[in-house]
């Protein structure tokens, strides 16, 4: 069995690892760590373990060695101590955004702050799966990925993989998420009197996700807006683009089809008929996969494209086990196999 432990487990991200962890069929956890909850049983912060564990969350001055560590931090911790949590582990898997951006300039643009560790930043590589399977299967630091921007890139990939959109357009990519987006940790615009029954949006543009389309989509003329909507869980991502010239549907739909065969947890939602004719974040709760969705204006070249996630799995949790997954040899979907519910 793989030993792994989680630095950080107290949160919504930590507590989906340990749900995934616990189950998958060649780990082991051994620790977890939260000095909030030094000493409470895991089971107390994250309701859903009971009897599925007796781990108490330990000191991460206690941590020992074993195979694969998990960083579940808040952002910008790991860069301060990333030295030192490289002599735990072999092999690193970082949820936060410490480690998602090449470039130290871009991070500091970013993020408001010079990074700590900018020699780390190309040691590790971005954990998307659908755009880096084969580097991540022999990578030994893999960073986590922006939920947003996951959804973001994942609605662009068909695109901009068969070349079918004009890149000198803009990009426009409308972004509905849930609450659990803000994390464990509340804040006024998380109480539920303020959260309840909104659609509210907190960035017309400059999202830090940004960040992450540009540099992993290979595109500049793009913007993200993002919203608030009655959700717990899930991200919904539409992005506006304008086809090249002499682009058809059939393209597209090639495009798609293509995309969906390469990765086993993307899936085409396009029906004519019933309720769920395109992709929905709900029926996704619990889930890894993403569902993808698209559409075309053949009169002028408006191409709409769709991803629906749930942001604690496919946009975190999920993904850092799909790569946990690709490092250690196994399939990839090895203990991702849950499909979701319907109806919740």
């Amino acid at each position: 069995m793989t030993t792994v432990s989680i630095i950080g487990g107290s949160g919504y991200g930590g507590g989906e690892l340990l749900r995934l962890l616990l189950s998958h069929p060649a780990v082991e956890v051994k620790q977890v760590t939260s000095r909030a909850h030094l000493g409470e049983y895991v089971y107390q912060v994250h309701p859903n373990l009971r009897k599925r564990t007796q781990l108490k969350f330990s000191d991460p001055v206690a941590l020992e060695p074993v195979d694969v560590l998990f960083l579940a931090q808040p952002h910008g911790q790991a860069q301060h101590h990333i030295d030192g949590y490289a002599k735990l582990a072999e092999k690193i898997i970082d949820l936060s955004a410490d480690f998602r951006l090449k470039d130290a300039a871009d991070y500091q643009r970013w993020y408001g702050e010079p990074h700590a560790a900018p020699e780390w930043l190309n040691k590790f590589v971005y954990g998307l799966p659908e755009l880096h399977r084969a580097v991540i299967a022999s990578a030994n630091y893999v960073s986590g990925v922006g939920c947003n921007a996951t959804a973001s890139n994942l609605a662009l990939l068909p695109l901009v993989k068969a070349d079918l959109i004009d890149l000198a357009s803009p990009i426009i990519i409308e972004v509905k998420v849930g609450s659990s987006e803000g994390g464990a940790e509340g804040n006024a615009g998380s109480h539920h009197p303020e959260r309840a029954s909104v659609i509210r949006t907190f960035s017309a543009f400059g999202h830090r996700h940004t960040a992450e389309v540009i540099q992993e989509m290979g595109v500049s003329n793009v913007s993200l807006t993002m919203t608030s909507v009655d959700l717990v869980r899930g991200v919904l991502a539409t992005a506006h683009a304008t086809v090249k010239p002499g682009v058809t549907t059939k393209d597209l739909w090639k495009a798609y089809r293509a995309a969906a065969k390469e990765n086993p947890f993307v899936r085409i939602v396009k029906e004519r008929r019933g309720i769920y004719r395109v992709p929905e974040p709900k029926i996704l709760a619990g889930s890894n996969y993403a569902d993808l969705g698209f559409d075309l204006d053949e009169s002028n070249g408006h191409v709409v494209s769709m991803c629906a996630i749930d942001n604690l799995m496919k946009g975190a949790a999920g993904s850092a086990v799909q790569c946990m997954n690709l490092m250690l040899g196994l399939d990839e979907t090895t203990g991702l196999e849950f499909m979701g519910l319907h109806p919740i």
